[in-house]
């Protein structure tokens, strides 16, 4: 049966909120949620607009999304695929939502606010890696920031050894584009040429 209320949700679980569940959403990054996002090398981008909803990886060393105020980050845009999905979203629709990942920890960190995609060359030099720029960058105002306790995490077992995958059990890159195309890709060619191309091509 299908929940189709707010009445029959709040039926199901308990809808009392805890202090600090409610005490720990803020309208800027205070200090320690500054220290979590320059700790971290990973963050999800969920953007929506006319085409639909995205939900991008982006990952570079730790402090790559940079705090310029308490109410404001800066994330560059490095290489890619080249489809621009959040980009697009983002000119139709600004609101972004971003989920900070911390290896070894517990903790996420949940913020959500409103991007412009910037190509302002100062602000593009300064974000520079081996001297190559990020070609745009998102400056994002900050609306809500949260941390997220680590039962997912805890429950996932991510940073545990003994919960990692063997990726040679998994399909390569070129075996998903292969099947995905109808054999157009050639997987075996894909995959060698990525593994020369990736460490290359990073920014």
């Amino acid at each position: 049966m299908a929940v189709d209320s707010l009445e029959q949700l709040e039926a199901i679980y308990e809808t009392r909120v805890s202090d600090a569940a409610r005490l720990k959403e803020t309208d800027r990054i205070i200090p320690p949620y500054a220290r979590l996002i320059e700790a971290s090398p990973f963050a999800v981008l969920a953007t929506a607009g006319p085409e639909g909803l995205d939900c991008s990886p982006r990952g570079d060393r730790p402090g790559f999304l940079r705090v310029a105020d308490d109410r404001t980050l800066v994330l560059p845009d490095r290489k890619g695929n080249n489809r621009l999905d959040s980009l697009r979203n983002i000119l139709n629709d600004p609101r972004v939502a971003l989920l900070f990942l911390i290896p070894g920890s517990g903790t996420t960190l949940r913020v959500n606010g409103r991007a412009i995609i910037s190509d302002d060359p100062a602000l593009l030099d300064s974000l520079a890696i081996d001297g190559k720029p990020p070609k745009t960058a998102l400056v994002i105002s900050v609306e809500t920031v949260y941390f997220q306790c680590a039962r997912a995490i805890l429950r996932a077992g991510l940073w545990q050894g003994d919960s990692q995958v063997d990726p040679k059990s998994l399909p390569s890159a070129g075996e998903i584009l292969e099947a995905a195309s109808n054999a157009r890709i050639n997987g075996e060619s894909f995959d060698r040429d990525w593994a020369e191309r990736a460490p290359k091509t990073l920014w």
